[in-house]
């Protein structure tokens, strides 16, 4: 028997190894189409998901953009050239912030299938400013109530944001205590939004009228920790200034 020269048995060990691969396609080619539609199926979905999500971040951004328009807009009748053409004022503080906790209201409204995604950063600082909105308008139990749904958020700055202010209504109605503890976690943690500085002078302030020794220790040490950071020494000082005696 003649010899198989090396490219013929490389040409015949391919045609075996189509053959089985035909054979075995043909055996199971119901299995085969059912595994390529899901996976099909699968990419479609995905990509469709990734689309939705993109559309509706967008459109939360749009919907923050114009809800924060309003919670800064100028209250009152601004001098002639102050502002720009398209810029918004309000009458009065209490119809800008009605205003704008409507605003923020509807964008933290989900429905249906929206409930399933991934909540949007846009929409979870819309929260955040509900939240601020109630305590301009003189709802500290909705305040403090909204803003406890916040201060776990993910995003370490929109969540110590949230604890800040909800210290602030805690002080407000009396639960100073329980207050100064979220300013005293803020010090040990601080972030970008909320920095050591900020919350120590917080804390301080929580404690001046009802103990300005203590309020005096906060302000004294930081005399010393920021004593070349003159910004916060100003306020510092005239804060001791202020103390009751």
């Amino acid at each position: 028997m003649a010899r198989l020269t090396r490219h013929e048995l490389k040409e015949h060990s391919f045609q075996t190894t189509f053959e089985e691969y035909e054979h075995f396609a043909k055996e199971h080619y119901r299995e085969i189409s059912m595994v390529v539609g899901a996976a099909l199926l699968i990419v479609g979905l995905v990509l469709g998901l990734r689309y939705l999500m993109d559309q509706q971040e967008a459109a939360a951004n749009a919907a923050l953009g114009e809800a924060l328009e309003t919670f800064h807009a100028y209250v009152g009748t601004p001098a002639t050239g102050t502002l720009g053409p398209d810029a918004k004022t309000f009458p009065t503080a209490k119809e800008k912030y009605t205003k704008a906790l409507s605003q923020f209201s509807a964008m933290t409204s989900v429905y249906g299938y929206q409930k399933l995604l991934p909540q949007q950063k846009a929409v979870r600082i819309a929260r955040y400013h509900v939240g601020l909105c109630q305590a301009e308008l003189g709802d500290e139990a909705g305040s403090i109530k909204t803003l406890n749904q916040v201060v776990d958020d993910r995003d370490q700055d929109i969540a110590s944001l949230a604890r800040f202010a909800l210290a602030e209504q805690l002080a407000k109605t009396g639960k100073v205590a329980d207050g100064v503890k979220i300013y005293q976690n803020l010090v040990d943690h601080p972030t970008t939004a909320v920095p050591k500085a900020t919350a120590q002078l917080a804390w301080a302030g929580a404690l001046r009228e009802t103990q300005p020794a203590v309020a005096r220790h906060i302000y004294e040490g930081m005399e010393k920790d920021y004593a070349d950071e003159p910004v916060v020494i100003d306020s510092v000082k005239q804060q001791i200034a202020s103390l009751p005696k």
